[in-house]
């Protein structure tokens, strides 16, 4: 069975971020993956120094055993001032290759403005740097107040097509490569 974890950047209560992360994650799931969303509020993650002492964090040690038990990775994003959020760029940078090189990862971006590709650019450059794999697919969720309905559906039929198209793919292409492993 193929294993996805998931997390979002964003800390706030009612995150568009982490509706589109369980949105994600059901589709994997409706897929016959074994699906973990990580909540980051939940692992009140240290800020990384770079020091050996985050080692011992109860946070990091289960964020990082999630994700290298896991054949892919899901990361959403909400974008602020054109960027990743620090939130998710500060758990990541509590991984490193041995954590992440190998993995089968995809991108999700929300926006509360028009959708466009900065903060997906940048995760496929944080992710190639630690040796992973992102998969070409991608998903930008602009306008995010008013993309989803009240049952935490996207509104946009395509939208949501591009969404299950992304899952389809992160899926397979995880299940591929934990094949040749």
């Amino acid at each position: 069975m193929i294993k996805i974890v998931g997390f979002s950047g964003s800390l706030r209560p009612t995150s568009y971020s982490r509706q589109a992360l369980h949105l994600a994650g059901q589709k994997a799931e409706a897929l016959g993956a074994a699906v973990t969303l990580l909540d980051l509020r939940d692992l009140d993650l240290p800020f990384c120094d770079g020091t050996d002492e985050l080692d011992q964090h109860p946070g990091v040690i289960k964020l990082r055993q999630s994700v290298e038990a896991a054949d892919g990775l899901i990361l959403v994003t909400p974008e602020y001032h054109g960027a990743v959020s620090g939130v998710l760029k500060n758990a990541l940078d509590l991984l490193s290759f041995e954590h992440l090189s190998g993995k089968v990862t995809g991108a999700i971006s929300v926006l509360g403005g028009q959708a466009n590709s900065n903060a997906l650019n940048q995760l496929r450059l944080i992710t190639r740097w630690v040796h992973a794999w992102m998969i070409p697919e991608q998903v930008a969720i602009g306008q995010a107040w008013n993309a989803f309905d009240d049952e935490e559906r996207l509104k946009d039929e395509k939208l949501d097509q591009r969404l299950t198209q992304f899952v389809e793919n992160l899926v397979r292409a995880a299940g591929t490569l934990s094949q040749r492993a």
